[in-house]
Parts: C-alpha cells; structure tokens; sequence
C-alpha cells in the first residue's frame, strides 16, 4: 500500500477515543462493549509523578499509540497510620483515573494491595507488621481482614465516582495480588487455599470488570492468569482455561536500577520484537512497565532502589520522550492495530519459512494479516507466498494485508535523541549556605532501653532511615587500642567513639548485609560508643515479610560479645524529629555559617529561585556523598552519589525537583549529608533533549 496510507492511519489511531462500557472477555480478547480489542497499555505510577505532570503525561502515552494506562495502588502511601487515610496530591487516585478517562484511555487498576514495585515494604503499611499473629499473603485471618478491608475502600471509592467500565468509567481490569506464583510454594497447601481465597473475594466485590493475576498460573476461574517478563512471547505457558485471553501485564521497557549498578539500556527493537511475537501469539493485551517511570519520592524505594525510577522508559523520569524508543512503539502500535480485523476474527495458521523462520498468518472472509519471523541471528531473506522479503535479525515484520510490510521490529526509522543539563544556578559561595551538625547522641541521652539488640525495622517502623544503638564501655586495659567488630542486616553503617566517626560500611542490593571490623582506640575509663545504623529502603518481596529484619545483630569488641548488653536506642536523628527541612522547623536549631571544612551527619541550607521556562528541574548533587534531600518541605529523594558503579561514576548524579514544587523565588533547600560532601559542587540544572 502506498504511503499515504500509512500516514492517515497513524493519524486515525492517535485521534481515536475510547468509552467506558460492558467488559467480558474469551480466549480472543477483551470484549468492551460487544467488540473484541488489542490494547496497548503503559503504566504510569501516581505518586511517582506530580497532578501537575499528569495530563502531559497520559497526552504523550495516547500520541505513542496506548489504549490503557496501568497502575497500582500503594496502600503503604494512602495509609500510613491504620484508618488514618491519605488521598490527595501526588495520591489523588480518583482525580488520576479521571484524567485518564477525560482524554479517553482506559484504565487496569493494580489494587493487590501488595504491589512490589520496588516500593518500601512492598506496598505494605508498616503497622500491619505489628498486628499479633499476622503473616502476610497467606491463609491468615488477620491478613486477610486487613486485605479486604482496604481492598474494598479502594474498590467503593471508585464505585462512589463511576469510575468503573460498568459504570461508564474508564477502568476495565483490575488486578488482585501480585507474581503470588514466586512465592506461592513457601506455604505449600494454604498458598492455594490464599489465592482461591483472594480470587473469590475479589470477584465478590462486583465491580462488573474481569480481575486478573499476574505470574499466577493457577489463578482460579473466572480470574485472568497472565504474564509479566520481557519475552511473554516465548515464556508464557498461556491461559489457564480456554476461554480466557492471552494478557501481559508487565513487559519491562528497561529494568529498576541499583545504587551502585549500571542502568539496564533494552533496545526498541527488542521490545517491539517481543511485542509482535506475543501478538502473533494470539496475545490481545500488552502492557508496558514501565511507560513512564517517574520518581520514588521522598523514602519511597525499596532497599538500595534509586530515587530515579525506570529512567530509560519510553518517558524518561522527567516525562520527557525517549527516541527511538517511544517512536518505534508508536509505530508498531499503528502497525498491530492496522491488521485488528484478522488477528481478532481471523483463523491463526503457521507456515516455516526456514530453520529459525516463520510466518504467523491470520484470515478472516475478507481480510489477510502475516506476521514473518525471524528468530536467527543474521539477516536472511525467505519466500512468503512467492515473493522474497528481507528480514533483519531477530525480527518480525508485519504485512496487514499478507503482501506490503508496513513494519519491521528491527528496523528503526526514528533519529536517537540525548538528554542533556543545562547549569541554571551554582550554590558555589560559603555564604550561600548555612549549616548544623547532628549531635551524636550517647547512651545517657537515649530514653529507650534494651539489653539486647533490637530489630531496626520494629524499632523504627519506617519513620526513618536511621537509628542509634549506644552502649558504654569502661576500659581500664593498659593498652587502650580495641578492634570493634559489628555484624548488620542493613545497610548502613558508621560508628562513632566517644562523638568522633571511626569507621563506615555498607551493603549492596545484591547482599543487604554490612561487615566492619575498626581497630579503635579507646580512652582509659568510660568509653561512649554509637553505631548509627541506616537502611535505604525496606524489602520488598519475599514469603514472610513480616519476619524480615534490619539493623545491628552482633557487636563485638577486642573479642566480647555485646549482643546481650545494656543498649540505648534513638530512632531517626534530630533534625528530622524537629523537622527543621521547614520553613516552621528551621529555627528550631541553631544554624552556623559555613566553614571550608565539612563533617558527616551536616544539615545544609539555602534558598534559591526557579529558574525561568517550564523545562524540568534537576538537582545537581554530583560533590556530595549520601543523604536526603527537601525542597520546600517535599522530600525530593535519597541520594547516594559516592556509591559507584564498576565504571566509576554514581548511579544517579542529578535528582528531579518537579516544577510544581517550587515557587518563582525564595526555595528552601535543605540536605542531609550522612558522609561529608562538598555543597559547593551543588548546582541547579534544567533538562531538555537534543537530537
């Protein structure tokens, strides 16, 4: 077919809009409205985003060609407090959905309410860790009350603004739990009895749309078993009953990044690959995780989780679009949705074309589709009904009328473009800053007491990333140099004898555990010695997460175990108890003009105006080493730059301070430096991309 062709369908499917209606669905598809649909969907996370940036960023996910926008729902984030709820702003749900919905997209909602995700705890609230008796995502009567209690607040809320497809509403799939089948196994009998459990209780709720469970083979009728992973065209065992449809909830346009790892760089061409093939498959319903990936805000992320999230999607953090990435899809969307009428009516048939080739052909009474393969390793060029087609490596073209090739997964039409930092403002003068370092507290300043080692995430129960274990030795040796051993479950570590730093460590999120071994020197008579014991993130995944730990568990000194000993504990440090990040809280302590040298645990303050344009902001925090960071009292995220990858460089150097944060002059920002960075390195960016 001739190019015009081409050009008015990829305007005709950016224009198309979608209603709420009857959803049903059979081995085909999803059925909105008594007609079948392919869907193209994209998650994009609410709180991991601003209201400000949310119409910019469904605008972009509607142009790339999706259907659907995906996301889950953070129960740790909309109640921190038990019956204590939190709906607004950046947790705005309703107002999310409906912004979808008023630029006519539908909605899969991800309730679980464990959710993964590379949040904190899973998605979990903290306090259900204290409720007697509990053990999560099991056959266990106080989970289960918990669970559907906030399973049906969400679901009545979006019944109160009919926002259900069976309401005319926008949402057309819900997901209850969430990759259960990794785990499912630990509890052997009663893994089953949850998941059926879980299932009924969900179709129970009578929202009039189909439930779903991903990575959950087993999931029981009429729930939707389907896919998550980067090749569901190849690794999906399929659905578990024959009149339910191929579905894939997740395929990762890139992978979560570590502190101290390499961002995962997935190429268009293999995401569009493994697209086609499921489609080809006779998959209906693809969506794409992450689509935007957005910021973990705030303590939001999981253990070691950067606070840039899925950067290399198809909208980078900022919301800004990645090419090729996002015009490659777009086109293999209009491409999929150019051949609907065989794929969803037509009947499938199979033909090899060669040893690693293969066409997929679709025909219904008046319409022909081909999908032609190439799963080899090189380029190679194979006959399809009597004429040559040329296909590049690992590949799939789509022909929408079984003769012209519209697409070619491996062909890439669209120019790369690079983000790139532009320097706005440079905090590099003493006299732009002023300072307060944390006292570090001793064993008689602690009001919390135990002989024993407590567990850091009981003690804490997520108010902070810090604790203090203090205890006090009295050393009467002649030789007053000690080795101090102490053995951690997470994930930081700094020790401090007698006020002064001896040494730190810590883990990775390959191993969460830290080791430090210090020859210290110790004075003759009372000694006073802090751990300061930091996690970055809780776990996230796991069966019995609730038995999960953190914090010190063995301590000793010049071969004395301290397990048992008299302890005292802090929870979090003191600025962050005084909030003093505030403009209420600042005054609470007494600030200092800043000196050339620098000290670990440092508050930095200063002020600064917008810059001017709507570009996106960044934080350049490239001079410092690991903390957190507010801006106007928001928390922008935590920050680790003097963690390296193998190559040298931070995993993440430059920190999002959304737009609507700001106000046009005088922000406060304030940083918490645990090591001791150089604030004079800190600058103000603005980010835009070049070709």
């Amino acid at each position: 077919m001739g190019e015009w062709w081409w050009c008015l369908l990829v305007i005709t499917v950016s224009l198309a809009t979608v209603h709420g209606g009857n959803v049903t669905y059979d081995r085909t598809s999803l059925i909105i409205d008594g007609e079948h649909q392919i869907l193209f969907s994209g998650s994009i996370h609410y709180p991991r985003s601003t209201p400000q940036m949310w119409p910019d960023l469904i605008a972009k996910a509607k142009e790339g060609g999706l259907d659907v926008i995906q996301t889950y729902v953070f129960w740790n984030l909309h109640e921190p407090q038990q019956a204590k709820y939190e709906f607004s702003g950046r947790l705005d749900l309703v107002g999310f959905i409906k912004e979808i919905q008023a630029q006519g997209l539908y909605v899969t909602l991800r309730i679980g309410p464990y959710i993964e995700s590379e949040c904190t705890y899973g998605g979990l609230p903290l306090w259900l860790h204290d409720i007697p008796g509990i053990v999560f995502r099991s056959d266990n009567d106080q989970f289960k009350f918990q669970m559907q209690r906030f399973t049906t607040k969400i679901v009545d809320m979006m019944k109160s603004a009919n926002l259900f497809a069976s309401q005319g509403g926008p949402i057309i799939l819900s997901q209850i739990e969430n990759e259960y089948g990794n785990i499912e196994s630990a509890f052997k009998e009663s893994g089953l009895t949850y998941i059926r459990w879980a299932a009924q209780m969900a179709v129970g709720l009578q929202t009039g749309v189909p439930w779903v469970m991903c990575k959950q083979d087993n999931a029981p009728d009429p729930v939707i078993n389907a896919c998550n992973g980067m090749q569901c065209g190849t690794t999906f065992k399929g659905p578990n009953s024959p009149n339910k449809p191929s579905l894939w909830t997740e395929n990762w346009t890139s992978f979560y990044q570590a502190f101290g790892g390499k961002p995962y760089l997935r190429s268009a061409s293999d995401i569009a690959y493994n697209v086609a093939l499921f489609i080809a498959k006779k998959g209906s319903y693809v969506n794409y995780y992450m689509y935007h990936g957005g910021t973990n805000f705030d303590r939001l992320a999981s253990a070691f989780i950067t606070t840039a999230y899925y950067d290399e999607a198809p909208l980078d953090e900022y919301g800004l679009v990645r090419q090729p990435k996002w015009g490659h899809l777009k086109d293999l969307h209009a491409a999929v949705k150019s051949c609907s009428q065989p794929l969803l009516y037509g009947t499938q048939t199979t033909l090899s074309l060669g040893s690693q080739q293969q066409a997929y052909i679709f025909k219904s009474s008046t319409e022909c589709a081909a999908f032609l393969e190439n799963s080899g390793p090189g380029d190679v060029t194979i006959q399809f009904q009597n004429t040559p087609y040329q296909l590049p490596r690992k590949s799939i073209s789509i022909l929408p009328d079984c003769k012209n090739v519209v697409f070619n997964t491996g062909k890439l039409s669209i120019q790369n473009n690079a983000r790139e930092m532009r320097t706005q403002l440079e905090f590099n003068s003493a006299e732009k800053w002023k300072v307060y370092t944390e006292v570090i507290p001793n064993f008689d300043d602690t009001s919390l007491r135990a002989n024993t080692l407590l567990d850091q995430i009981s003690t804490a129960k997520d108010t902070s990333d810090y604790m203090w274990y203090t205890f006090r030795l009295n050393d009467n040796s002649p030789n007053a140099q000690s080795v101090l051993s102490i053995y951690s479950e997470g994930h930081v570590l700094h020790s401090f004898i007698n006020g002064v730093l001896k040494g730190s460590a810590h883990g990775n999120h390959e191993n969460l555990n830290v080791a430090m071994e210090e020859s210290v020197n110790l004075i003759n008579g009372i000694n006073n010695i802090s751990i300061l014991s930091a996690t970055v993130g809780l776990p996230n995944s796991g069966a019995f997460l609730e038995r999960r730990v953190a914090g010190l568990r063995k301590v000793n000194v010049q071969g004395r175990d301290l397990t048992s000993y008299a302890w005292g504990y802090q929870v979090g440090l003191l600025g962050e108890k005084l909030q003093i990040f505030t403009v209420n809280g600042l005054s609470k302590v007494q600030w200092e003009d800043f000196q050339s040298s620098t000290k670990p645990l440092t508050w930095y303050q200063t002020t600064f105006d917008a810059p001017a344009g709507n570009d996106p902001v960044a934080l350049n925090l490239g001079s410092m080493g690991k903390g957190l960071t507010w801006v106007n009292g928001q928390g922008i995220g935590r920050y680790w730059v003097s963690f390296h990858t193998s190559n040298g460089t931070p995993s993440q150097q430059w920190y999002h301070i959304p737009r609507s944060f700001l106000k046009s002059t005088g922000n406060l920002l304030v940083i918490l430096e645990e090591e001791t960075g150089n604030p004079l390195g800190i600058a103000i960016d603005t980010v835009y991309n070049t070709n």
